[in-house]
């Protein structure tokens, strides 16, 4: 499961809900739920953030919180 779709499941997110209201198809949010290499899309997390009625940067947080810059 993507960090994505763990933060959906953690919040209890009715996926069917989310995918009316932004227009992503189920399928898509599927994927980008359950397959590490999808890319998720900036418009796309917003879409979801305010569908759920988050502040986007707090799902961008979560999903990117294990990125890092390189030292050089």
């Amino acid at each position: 499961m993507t960090e994505l779709g763990l933060y959906l499941s953690r919040k209890s997110v009715n996926r069917s809900d989310v995918a009316r209201k932004t227009g992503i198809s189920k399928t898509r949010l599927s994927e980008l739920s359950n397959n590490e290499s999808t890319k998720l899309r900036a418009d796309e997390l917003y879409l979801i953030a305010l569908a759920i009625d988050v502040d986007p940067c707090e799902v961008l947080n979560h999903v990117c919180k294990d990125l890092k810059l390189i030292n050089d």
